[in-house]
């Protein structure tokens, strides 16, 4: 069965999905876990993984380690990640595209399907605007999922990878 069948599948033969939400960085990786049921957004959990300043494949194995362990303890059936953004530095978007793959490898050795969505369509999808910034992107994100306190900005951004994926489920992108 291929990925894109079995996050049909999911979708359509459930009315409530766990959807896995991650933020690629070679040195913060975030993650955010909703529910969504018709329509609804639950919180689950969210967080950061930290990476050291380790060896860049070091890093890929932390990254990837943890991934797997969120997958473990929170048992979402799908992930979605953020896309990777234009960068100026060529360096940098090879190691954001190399934390990306860790992500997804950990998440598809878990056997789930992986959704990838661009920055601006997440933004869009949250806040309304693609050219939203970190705060409006923050804020949005609380308000949706009724969180007080404060959220970590490269969890806010999982979580609105999240929401982004729940309000496309079933809809082309």
């Amino acid at each position: 069965m291929l990925a894109e069948d079995r996050l049909i599948n999911t979708h359509t033969s459930q009315s409530s999905v766990r959807i896995l939400g991650v933020d690629p960085g070679s040195l913060k990786t975030g993650f955010g876990v909703i529910d969504y049921h018709r329509g609804k957004y639950s919180y689950v959990t969210s967080g950061i993984i930290r990476i050291a300043a380790l060896p860049l494949p070091e890093r890929l194995a932390v990254i990837s380690r943890g991934i797997s362990q969120i997958i473990k303890d929170h048992a979402p059936q799908v992930a979605a990640v953020e896309d990777v953004f234009f960068a100026r530095d060529p360096r940098a978007a090879l190691k954001l595209g190399q934390a990306r793959g860790a992500a997804i490898t950990a998440a598809v050795i878990s056997d789930l399907a992986v959704s990838e969505y661009a920055p601006r369509l997440i933004k869009q999808s949250v806040v309304g605007t693609g050219s939203a910034d970190k705060d409006q992107v923050q804020f949005m994100v609380k308000k949706m999922l009724s969180l007080n306190g404060e959220l970590k900005e490269d969890a806010a951004d999982a979580l609105a990878v999240a929401i982004c994926h729940a309000n496309h489920i079933g809809r082309p992108v």
